[in-house]
């Protein structure tokens, strides 16, 4: 009988062989080798040209970058757009097909790019995770939150579902004999007084009691909105979903700010000031009050300090409305990291981009991103992570701008915890705060939901809400002249938007 090549033994190691093969050819590379053979540590290696918004007034010095491309074994080029420009940039760049490899994108702004994301101008990446150690790992649950058409295009970074909340000095409060608000009615008084009862003793009416900014989500707004039982984007009404800005509760909030603006208790400026301006509102004593993420509380009151070594600020998360209490949810990510088809030429380097940031989720490169240099920002006590007070003041300028590219975040295994030597104890309250939102969280219905229209031309639609919000409560609209921009956005595809998102959520029902 003739030796048979094809006995169970053969096939065995047929298909290791094969399975072996197809690890190396999607990606499953060695930390030591890039795909392609390179090596990851050569100075030779293209670099990785990547997109990404910076929430800070400057970017990480060029010692942090270093540090990074060497524990990431990779060469990166990066261009930092001022957040506040962020969105502009990413539509150019969409229209003009002009995408570096790698782009970030605001969880904001993910409508923009879902119609490009159809028309193959990015690369799914979906395929490709599970041949990755770190990559495998990431949250199933967000990433389905991700999906297009049950495509995965993009790593996501991380959030709570909601760190929103009141920030007020408590050194103002105290001076005033205020108690901290409770209710909207309670924290309008408190901005009044801050306003025009001389909060901080110099004889002088020269403060006012909410710095905002232009951003209708993450400003003022959007959390001053929940407190008034808006819905989170689009809510549930007689069965039928509908815009939260068709609501009664969103005119009521409109009123609020209206009326906040019209008596000076915050400023009047606020569409078109910026993060950064709002933020030196509060740090240099002009403002009393800021409404947005709570996590933002300790490194505001280090930054007051310097100007004002007894200031004090104060964290309040559940300020009751008409119809009790709640605050807005984002889905759990917080943007994602998309891979344009034009800049990056083939798989082979797709595999190369994707491997990087595999490694950024190591344990070595994790702890860079998250926490600095050793013995610079950080050093390690029995194990743990632990910031002196001293080591937390270059946090800000030199750590915090990495954070950006930190994808998976709190999902992922490898990232070590840290403390203070000495806890701030308004870190805590926030943490334990942004803990306390979650009961009660006011979800947007449509998260699951798909509108064709609105992934086409809803950001361009909803300029025409943005503009109209702005207007009304700056007094240059009326609420009958609010509602005829309702009906121009409906008429420019808005009706098709309440159409489709009704059909989608009727169906989801049956």
């Amino acid at each position: 009988m003739g030796h048979n090549p094809y006995t169970k033994p053969h096939i065995a190691v047929i298909a290791f062989v094969l399975t072996a093969v197809l690890a190396v050819l999607l990606g499953g590379c060695t930390r030591e080798q890039l795909p392609g053979g390179a090596n990851a540590a050569d100075e030779t290696a293209k670099p990785i040209g990547i997109m990404i918004p910076l929430h800070q007034n400057q970017a990480p010095p060029a010692e942090m970058m270093t540090a990074v491309e060497r524990a990431a074994q990779a060469k990166l080029e990066v261009d930092w757009i001022p957040n506040d420009n962020y969105k502009d940039k990413l539509i150019n760049a969409l229209q003009t097909n002009s995408l570096k490899q790698v782009t970030y994108v605001n969880q904001t702004d993910y409508g923009i790019v879902k119609n490009a994301l159809r028309s193959d101008m990015f690369w799914e990446i979906g395929p490709y995770l599970e041949f990755y150690p770190n990559l495998k790992k990431l949250n199933k649950e967000i990433l389905k939150e991700t999906a297009v058409q049950e495509k995965l295009y993009g790593l996501y970074t991380e959030r709570p579902l909601s760190r929103q909340g009141v920030i007020l000095r408590k050194d103002w409060l105290d001076r005033l004999k205020l108690k901290e608000p409770t209710t909207v009615d309670e924290l309008y008084e408190v901005l009044r007084q801050f306003t025009y009862n001389d909060p901080n003793g110099n004889g002088a009416q020269d403060t006012i009691g909410l710095a905002d900014r232009g951003d209708l989500t993450y400003g003022a707004f959007k959390t001053l909105s929940s407190y008034f039982g808006t819905p989170n984007n689009w809510g549930v009404r007689d069965g039928k979903l509908v815009p939260d800005f068709m609501t009664a509760e969103y005119v009521d909030t409109m009123n609020y700010m209206k009326k906040l603006v019209s008596e000076g208790s915050m400023n009047k400026d606020f569409a078109v000031t910026s993060k950064q301006i709002q933020r030196y509102m509060l740090i240099s004593g002009k403002a009393g009050g800021f409404i947005g993420s709570m996590e933002d509380a300790p490194r505001l009151l280090r930054e007051l300090q310097k100007f004002e070594p007894n200031a004090q600020l104060t964290l309040i998360n559940r300020i009751r409305g008409p119809k009790g209490e709640g605050v807005w949810a984002n889905p759990g990510f917080g943007g994602l990291f998309l891979f344009s088809k034009k800049a990056i030429a083939n798989e082979q380097e797709l595999r190369r981009i994707l491997a990087f940031f595999d490694r950024s989720m190591d344990q070595n490169v994790s702890k860079l991103l998250n926490f600095g240099i050793e013995g610079k920002h950080y050093k390690t006590v029995d194990g743990q992570i632990v910031v002196t007070a001293e080591m937390d003041q270059l946090y800000d300028s030199e750590v915090l701008p990495l954070t950006s590219f930190v994808i998976a975040g709190m999902s992922n295994p490898n990232l070590m915890k840290s403390k203070q030597e000495r806890e701030d104890p308004l870190a805590v309250k926030a943490d334990q705060l942004t803990k306390d939102n979650e009961s009660i969280l006011i979800r947007d219905q449509t998260l699951s939901l798909t509108s064709t229209t609105n992934e086409v031309i809803g950001g361009e639609l909803a300029e025409v809400i943005t503009n109209a919000t702005y207007n009304y409560i700056l007094g240059k609209i009326d609420l009958a002249q609010f509602r005829n921009e309702i009906a121009t956005w409906e008429k420019r595809g808005g009706a098709s938007i309440i159409r489709e998102y009704n059909e989608a959520y009727q169906a989801g029902r049956n």
